[in-house]
């Protein structure tokens, strides 16, 4: 519990110092926002704001997890490793793709192609680990099952099955918080909520050990108690990120933060059994990848025709004609609201055992 609040603490503080620092140099150097000609008028007022926050936010998460291992004189897990081999790994790919926006001065990095192509080796590559480093008693990161609260026993899928749907939750989860980084704010505050429910859900899994606490109601999850550091850094990463990037915004995270945060959220997801109950904690970056999948769908199957006046969805309500900060507010509500009744979820089915 220590090292949890070490690395908590100790993140948002980097974040609230660090970002501050980081505007200053990227101000120096010219690194700001481009922003898209055919996005909503109102954004044109951001253009030159400091983009590639999301450097602070990796930065401070890794100073946050490694200082609360020292500070405990613990050894870091394979799980969390790994974690944090996924979420760098993508936030390096942000990287690429910002640093080409910014000093190329055009509104597209990385092509759609050559993004998708880092994820999939990325992805690929902790698919593989995860899948093969047991422990001493057998146990891997992830395992052969689809999973809501806990493993569904009798859906085991083969290892290319296995890896495929990795690859699948890591694109979906990190571009669906590409998507959702939009407005000021925005994704950080729901990322920050769904990273708490994460140290809550590692936490009840480690004090519900089947390693440590046998019963038929016990978690099959390696490493929980060290996932649970992770989380806390991240939660306190972003918390600390959000006093700077709450509108008006002095600093974006970029790809650079928006495809680590949601890389991570799929790793959470896959190293706690939870994959599918993400897609209700997680229900706001559901809601906004859905618009646009459902906006490109009907565009092209109706000729032309359009669902909403411009997707992602916060657009859409902009160009409604809501102001920035009630989308933002409203939708962090809406994202209380799906992490909280996750939360229910994961908890009734401990209780009930349904």
């Amino acid at each position: 519990m220590k090292a949890i609040l070490i690395a908590g603490a100790l993140s948002l503080l980097v974040t609230l110092i660090g970002t501050r620092f980081a505007i200053s140099v990227l101000v120096k150097q010219g690194y700001g926002q481009l922003i898209r000609d055919d996005g909503p008028t109102s954004h044109h007022t951001k253009r030159g704001t400091p983009t590639m926050g999301g450097l602070v936010v990796i930065i401070a998460v890794l100073i946050g997890y490694f200082v609360a291992k020292l500070a405990t004189q613990t050894a870091p897990s394979a799980s969390a490793l790994l974690l944090l081999f996924l979420f760098v790994g993508l936030g390096a790919i942000g990287f690429l793709d910002d640093f080409i926006k910014v000093s190329k001065q055009r509104s597209l990095g990385l092509r759609s192609k050559a993004k998708l192509i880092g994820q999939t080796v990325i992805g690929l590559i902790f698919a593989c680990l995860a899948i093969g480093w047991e422990d001493d008693a057998g146990r891997t990161p992830i395992t052969h099952y689809f999973s809501f609260t806990r493993d569904f026993d009798s859906w085991r899928l083969p290892t290319i099955l296995l890896v495929l749907w990795v690859l699948v939750l890591v694109a979906g989860a990190s571009n669906g918080v590409n998507l959702t980084d939009g407005l000021d704010g925005l994704a950080t505050g729901a990322a920050m909520m769904v990273f708490g429910a994460y140290v809550f859900i590692n936490i009840w899994q480690s004090n519900q050990n089947c390693a440590n606490n046998p019963g038929i109601k016990c978690y099959e999850v390696r490493d929980p108690l060290d996932l649970a550091v992770v989380a806390a850094a991240l939660t306190g990463a972003c918390f600390g990120f959000l006093w700077w990037n709450a509108s008006p915004a002095k600093i974006f995270m970029g790809d650079t933060g928006s495809l680590s945060l949601g890389g991570a959220m799929a790793g959470f997801a896959l190293m706690t059994r939870t994959e599918l109950l993400l897609v209700i904690i997680g229900g706001l970056f559901v809601a906004i990848t859905m618009s646009v999948i459902l906006q490109v769908g009907w565009f092209k199957l109706s000729g032309g025709k359009r669902i909403f006046r411009m997707a992602p969805l916060q657009h859409h309500f902009e160009l409604l004609g809501w102001a920035e900060i009630t989308i933002v507010v409203r939708f962090w509500i809406i994202s209380g609201l799906c992490v909280a009744t996750g939360l229910g979820i994961f908890y009734s089915e401990w209780v009930t055992g349904v």
